[in-house]
């Protein structure tokens, strides 16, 4: 299957736009494929919840808007995207958890930026669609993505761009497994996207992301994350950013000198004070209870020897090398940052290695004969002390 022949660039597709429930399911049936291209725009900068404000559902030429602004949930989609269909999507971790709000599931998912990734190819869609399939997307892609998809009526424009993120998904697809499939990637690609899949239903909330939250002393950590954890269970429970109600810097100020008042809370945030008045009282509860919870200890941070920082410089720029080999960004590779565990070990050989750095399957097969051969090269020779070569 060739990709131009599904889509001519530059061709227009036909839009349905859909705020009625009872047209829901007659405009899904004017997709006639099995393979379809699936997008959420959203509208939910301000708000603690991922939510659609659009869910774009495309094949060759055609796109049905749906409404998600009216339409709060999409039984009819949920039942299209049944075993017998493919969802394509691009960067579905953005879209899985307002698509699920919606009460739609696909049982079956194919991820054109993981996709691209593995191939060493761009990430971004426009460049992807561009490089692959010669579709250029619309030169005012950066101001929709900042635009309101809540407003109605939905202007001829963002329908339009909001059509052309998806109709050309299915044809991508096609090339870009074909690709997977030539150079024998296709479970790099399968691994990259379970895992994907698993990590994007995990919450990453947590108070020790705080930037500077390893700076502050143990009393002051306590006080941190008995604000932190008011500031999440009020912005949960009104659907307020958490960012919002009270920045992460201001948490942390407040963390170092704590307010004495509400009121003195309230002046400490130069942002939407009106919207804090409404939500001090918990805040300034944690504020006290804070002050007289057990100190927390700062997490252990041991200085690198000089052969540590050898064996760490020696690792990342071996991955770098064997990233350049297979044409793969070496970050997809391998992240930098994963190498301290190594370091940081005693790793007998190239699996154990591995192992200690959370890769996958798919990395352990590419990197664990370099990255022991590096590991080793960067050691003293010390004798018998020396680790064991690999196999």
């Amino acid at each position: 299957m060739v990709a131009q022949d599904l889509i001519a660039p530059g061709a227009t597709p036909s839009i349905s736009f859909v705020d009625d429930a009872t047209r829901v399911r007659e405009a899904l049936e004017a997709i006639d494929s099995e393979v379809v291209g699936v997008d959420v725009e959203r509208a939910d900068a301000d708000r603690y919840f991922r939510r659609a404000a659009l869910v774009q559902i495309g094949a060759e030429e055609h796109c049905v808007l749906l409404d998600a602004v009216r339409l709060t949930a999409l039984p009819e989609l949920d039942a299209l995207l049944d075993g017998d269909h493919l969802a394509v999507l691009h960067a579905v971790e953005n879209d899985l958890e307002p698509l699920a709000r919606l009460g739609v599931h696909p049982d079956r998912i194919a991820d054109t930026a993981i996709a691209a990734a593995m191939l060493g190819l761009p990430t971004g869609l426009s460049k992807l669609l561009t490089e692959v399939l010669g579709v250029s997307l619309t030169s005012e892609k950066e101001s929709f993505q900042r635009a309101d998809w809540e407003q109605r009526p939905l202007p001829g424009q963002m329908a339009a761009y909001a059509a052309g993120d998806v109709v050309h998904l299915p044809a991508l697809w096609a090339q870009l497994a074909t690709r997977l499939e030539a150079s024998g990637r296709i479970s790099w690609y399968e691994e990259e996207l379970a895992a994907t899949l698993a990590d994007a239903t995990t919450d990453h909330r947590d108070w020790t992301r705080v930037k500077g939250a390893g700076r502050l002393d143990p009393q002051q950590r306590a006080l941190l994350q008995a604000l932190w954890q008011a500031r999440e269970a009020a912005a949960r429970a009104h659907d307020i950013a958490p960012n919002l109600l009270l920045h992460d810097d201001v948490l942390r100020d407040l963390a170092v000198d704590p307010p004495r008042t509400e009121a003195q809370l309230v002046r400490r945030s130069p942002r939407r004070r009106g919207l804090l008045r409404e939500h001090v009282a918990p805040l300034f509860a944690a504020v006290e209870a804070g002050l007289e919870a057990e100190p927390i200890a700062r997490p252990h941070s041991a200085r690198l020897t000089d052969d540590e920082r050898a064996a760490f410089d020696a690792l990342r720029a071996r991955r770098a090398a064997v990233a350049e080999e297979h044409g793969l960004d070496a970050g997809v590779l391998c992240p930098s940052k994963v190498l301290w565990a190594a370091v940081a070990g005693t790793p007998r050989d190239g699996q154990e290695l591995c192992a200690l750095t959370g890769l996958r399957a798919w990395q352990t097969g590419v990197l664990a004969g370099p990255l022991w051969e590096a590991y080793v090269g960067s050691r003293p020779d010390d004798g018998d002390d020396r680790p064991l070569d690999d196999g």
